[in-house]
This record gives structure tokens, C-alpha cells and sequence, in this order.
């Protein structure tokens, strides 16, 4: 397993996954896999990262061979584009933008958002379009850019998915909590924090760094390639 990924400690520390947040902001059930401190803040553990790194790996692979919808999700601004690029590549379903309480709670609702929205832009591409004033349109269009923001990376996703993939498990605490509720398999990037026990798998990683996030999603993207290669 090792092999098959390649994940280099000292490529992890030039990456920045080591470093954590102030270790006043430290979640006690991280403590295990934190190694020292730096000034005010705490490193993590990379032997121990590495570990559960590759069991995250392992089970991704393992989804995509069993031909699982994983839902990738990664708000922030400065990793949004990243995260899009990923799911989209593979046809998997994102949000890179707003997490919206009820998407899996309440998904018929949000089918019928992504609904909407999808008739929005079939109004758009009609002959059609030319009929409404330019006041009409001007209003469908700004409401496609909201929606498109929100839904947008849900078109393809018909039913719940089986995993999420959480960037950011503070920040995406409300999707942990529903996935959760709703038995969806919780696969997080989990900084020092972060409760990881909001995760099923989890990467003890700094979630801040686009360094950081980059290399981790790029070892997923290889999971990704080697499930759909030995998939049946």
C-alpha cells in the first residue's frame, strides 16, 4: 500500500502539512497526533499522519472500485478552483462554495433547486431567450450566477452520495453533521483544530496551506485513477 503511493515525509514538511493552529485552538482529541510546537503553535505528527493518510487513500480507492459516489467539499476561496477541477475530472459531484444546511438532510429540496436551475439555463440556450425584455433577462441571468454557485457542482448527483470528502472539517462542520445523520461516510482533511471523530477517515494535515490541500488532493487523484483502474 505504502508503495503504491509514495507519500515522502519530507515532501509532507515541504508542503506545510505539518504545521498546525495556535495551541490555544487546539481540539484535545488531536493531541495524539501532534509531535511538538513551533513558537505558538503545534506541529503534527507527519509518521503519524502518513499512516492515516494512506488508510484515507485506501478506502477512496476502494469506493471508486465499487463504483461510489464521493461528493468533494472545499469552500474557501483560495482552494475552490482546486476542488472543482478534481470532481470534475472524474464526473463527481462538488461544493466549492456554500455549504448549504439541508443538502443532505433535506435533499429533495435541494434536487429541486438543481432543477430549477438547470431549466433556468435550458431557458438561456432556447430560442426563447430573445422573447424576454432585457430587464427579464438580466434577473434570470443573476439568479443562474447564485444558484450556479451553489448547486452548480450537484447537476449530475441523483441520489445521496455514499462518501464526502470535507477540506475543511471546522469550517465544514454542518456537512460532517449531516453526512453523519444520514450514514454518508465522512473522508476529511483534519487539522489540529478539528474533532476527528466528526470523520470515518481522516488526514491529520494543515487545512489552511493551499500547499498543504494541493498535495493531498493530488495523492487522491491517484486513488481515484488507481480504483477506476482495478475497478470491476
Amino acid at each position: 500500500m505504502e508503495e503504491k503511493y509514495k507519500i515522502d515525509i519530507e515532501e509532507m514538511a515541504q508542503n506545510a502539512l505539518h504545521l498546525g493552529h495556535k495551541t490555544s485552538k487546539t481540539h484535545p482529541k488531536m493531541l495524539p497526533f501532534i509531535f511538538g510546537m513551533r513558537n505558538t503553535i503545534h506541529v503534527i505528527d507527519l509518521e503519524k499522519s502518513k499512516k492515516k493518510f494512506l488508510e484515507a487513500l485506501e478506502f477512496i480507492e476502494n469506493c471508486v472500485k465499487e463504483k461510489k459516489v464521493i461528493l468533494f467539499v472545499g469552500t474557501k476561496a483560495p482552494i475552490r478552483e482546486m476542488v472543482k477541477s478534481l470532481a470534475k475530472e472524474f464526473s463527481f459531484p462538488y461544493i466549492n462554495y456554500k455549504w448549504v444546511g439541508g443538502t443532505f438532510t433535506n435533499f429533495p429540496e435541494i434536487k429541486k433547486r438543481v432543477e430549477y436551475l438547470k431549466e433556468l439555463k435550458a431557458k438561456k440556450n432556447s430560442q426563447d431567450w430573445e422573447k424576454y425584455t432585457k430587464k427579464e433577462r438580466k434577473k434570470m441571468e443573476e439568479e443562474i450566477k447564485k444558484l450556479e454557485e451553489k448547486f452548480g457542482g450537484l447537476n449530475n448527483l441523483e441520489s445521496l452520495p455514499d462518501v464526502v470528502f470535507i477540506c475543511d472539517l471546522v469550517k465544514e462542520n454542518l456537512a460532517a453533521k449531516e453526512a453523519r445523520k444520514k450514514g454518508i461516510k465522512v473522508v476529511a482533511i483534519c487539522d489540529t483544530n478539528a474533532n476527528p471523530e466528526m470523520a470515518d477517515y481522516f488526514i491529520p494535515a494543515n487545512d489552511d496551506a493551499v500547499s498543504s490541500v494541493k498535495y493531498i488532493l493530488g495523492k487522491v487523484r491517484e486513488a481515484i485513477l488507481n480504483g477506476l483502474k482495478n475497478g470491476n
